[in-house]
């Protein structure tokens, strides 16, 4: 294993680079295409990326994508945060994808996951008003009714339920045995009657309330094994948490660059604040904390695509808290070495902020991830 890319991959980069500078480099081309920054995803650059291939880079050729691996994904993944490409609705899209892909019918897997690869935004159901960290709680019922299941409950904090066809949800179709057991995974389709999707407001993240009732779906709409949904959802934490990672890496990257052209330029009693020990250092801490962080989210992500059966908790779990909180450290560090400026939208730093922040919660808050790697260390 060797963590240099290939020429292949190189150009790849190089390529969503270019097209990047091409189609939002500026911050007014990011306006314009984002409804003045009120949304993250545009579909028109939705559709250019999935022509160009971007968009199924790990999902096998069968479904109309490229046959690779995650760490393909991944360098993707990095890359569109970094250059802040408005396609937020990605991460959540290729973690319900892999998913899919793992446990669906075939019938299944070609309706959902083509639509992916050709831009369709997806979209995953799990938490719930009174279920979040604690997913074996939740109470949103999946009722076996005749050819279907019946579906009734709220689920919460539900990211592209406003952009998605299908959402997987996650439901209750038992409440027998151990919490954890009876617990499965429907595709839905978000046209079918009974559903609404309400949004949240929030300080920038783009969430719903999802609520079922009285909602049928047939039989086939079942995502791998009726009650071995929980299995299920551990089965793809490696990649779930690995893509988090990749995602806020790139952040890391775009708030330390950010900062760094401004330190370098504001100058302050006649020499540019950055030469300032009491900046530089922080500066020269963040830069080798990113480098550190690049190799943990490449190494882990090959390995994922090495053993692609392998539970890596501990290696995963550090990927995502790693890179996360490196983010939020990141941007946390742009807004005070730019001072007002970093508070100002014309600043961009307090919209990356914004961006950063749900990273250390969403998917497993960063408590979960130590107390995960705390108990792969036996304590």
């Amino acid at each position: 294993m060797s963590l240099q890319l290939t020429d292949e991959q190189q150009s790849m980069v190089s390529t969503i680079r270019e097209f990047a500078a091409k189609e939002c480099g500026t911050r007014e081309q990011r306006l314009a295409l984002t409804d003045g920054g009120r949304t993250h995803h545009n579909s028109q650059i939705a559709g250019k990326l999935a022509d160009l291939g971007f968009l199924g880079l790990s999902i096998p050729e069968e479904y109309g994508g490229a046959g690779g691996g995650l760490f393909d994904a991944c360098l993707f993944l990095e890359e569109m945060a970094y250059n802040q490409i408005p396609l937020g609705s990605f991460g959540v899209t290729l973690i319900v994808a892999h998913i899919y892909l793992n446990f669906a019918s075939e019938d299944v897997k070609k309706e959902v996951l083509g639509a992916v690869v050709a831009g369709t935004p997806t979209a995953v159901a799990m938490s719930e008003p009174g279920s979040g960290s604690d997913v074996g709680s939740l109470r949103c019922k999946a009722e076996k009714v005749d050819g279907g299941y019946r579906l009734n409950g709220q689920k919460t904090w539900i990211s592209n339920g406003h952009l998605a066809d299908h959402i997987l949800l996650v439901a209750r179709t038992s409440d027998s045995g151990d919490k954890h057991q009876g617990i499965t995974m429907l595709s839905v389709p978000v046209a079918t009657p009974g559903i609404e999707i309400r949004p949240i407001a929030t300080m920038g993240l783009e969430v719903n309330d999802v609520f079922f009732t009285d909602a049928e779906v047939g039989q086939e709409r079942l995502v791998g094994v009726e009650g071995q949904g929980w299995m299920q959802l551990m089965a793809g934490l490696n990649t779930e948490r690995v893509i988090v990672g990749a995602i806020a890496l790139g952040q890391a990257r775009r708030a330390f660059e950010d900062t760094l052209a401004y330190v370098k330029t504001r100058e302050q009693f006649g020499r540019p604040v950055g030469t300032f020990q009491a900046l530089s250092h922080r500066l020269a801490e963040l830069a080798t904390e990113i480098e550190c962080t690049r190799l943990l989210v490449h190494d882990v992500a090959q390995r994922v695509d090495e053993n692609p059966g392998k539970l890596m908790p501990r290696e995963a779990s550090m990927v995502k808290l790693k890179a996360t909180e490196l983010a939020k450290a990141a941007a946390l560090e742009g807004i005070q070495m730019m001072g007002g400026m970093g508070y100002t939208v014309e600043g961009g730093m307090e919209e990356q902020l914004r961006a950063v922040l749900p990273g250390t919660i969403a998917g497993g808050s960063s408590e979960i991830q130590r107390d995960i790697i705390a108990k792969t260390l036996g304590l």
